[in-house]
């Protein structure tokens, strides 16, 4: 036997996977309008952008300081808010606590409503509500780190232990009772560790609302982009790197050591 009659070449099915994927790409491009023609004819003005941007404004970082330290603050609050909701509206949303299918599938879908709301939008929605500042930012860190931080909590109390739910049950413990004694210390490190992973993740997200005015460092970067400081927008952006490499680096390692 030959080897090249052992060996078997799908090069059909590839090639209509590609076809496929071509099919779709050309598809987009007719619905949605977009030129590639532009894309090219715009490399003189990308260009132009490159050189100022990569000629950094390191005079401005003192001006940041402040703004970026009430973006931390903001993300702080606004997580810890946030998670001490997401607790409990998360233990009624699981039947390992409530026993009881309606209410938690009202608690769910209560929790579902909340967590398809996009950040931005929340924010806009909040800035219109409650005006423009980092009020705004701290209420809509909250309502996204309560839909994100509700559901990882719901799913890790539904594999815990049923031994010492049982036991309680067999001695007349309430609800809350079992809860308290013996949910909660099978599911406290995870706890802790989705509270910085949540604050992780809240870091990144603040920087970007001030778009809609939810102050913090972000409304100074959107007026840098506005008045086309890209010197500014430069610094802006490595200062963020910079705070969100820390807070990254400093989350994991406390994850790590509560894993």
């Amino acid at each position: 036997m030959k080897i090249s009659e052992t060996v078997h070449f799908d090069w059909y099915k590839n090639l209509f996977v590609v076809l496929v994927l071509v099919a779709c790409v050309v598809a987009s491009a007719t619905m949605t309008d977009a030129d590639f023609a532009e894309v090219i004819q715009g490399g003189p003005q990308v260009t132009a952008f490159l050189e100022r941007f990569m000629q950094p404004d390191f005079s401005y970082i003192p001006t940041l300081i402040d703004p970026m330290i009430r973006t931390i603050k903001m993300s702080v609050l606004g997580t810890v808010i946030g998670f001490a909701v997401a607790v409990p509206l998360a233990f009624l949303a699981t039947t390992v606590v409530t026993r009881n299918q309606v209410v938690t599938a009202i608690f769910r879908f209560i929790l579902d409503v909340v967590r398809t709301i996009p950040n931005l939008l929340l924010a806009a929605l909040t800035v219109a509500i409650v005006g423009i500042g980092e009020f705004s930012g701290v209420i809509t860190i909250a309502v996204f780190t309560l839909g994100v931080v509700s559901q990882l909590i719901f799913e890790t109390i539904e594999t815990v232990d049923e031994g010492p739910i049982e036991a309680a049950e067999a001695v007349g413990a309430t609800r809350v009772q079992i809860a308290f004694w013996s949910i909660a210390p099978q599911v406290m490190s995870q706890l802790a560790s989705y509270l910085f992973y949540a604050f992780e993740i809240n870091v990144r997200a603040s920087t970007v609302l001030g778009y809609v005015g939810a102050g913090g460092i972000g409304v100074i970067l959107n007026s840098s982009l506005g008045l086309l400081r890209y010197d500014r927008v430069s610094v802006i952006i490595l200062m963020i790197f910079v705070v969100v490499a820390v807070v990254d680096f400093l989350s994991e390692a406390v994850r790590r050591r509560l894993a």
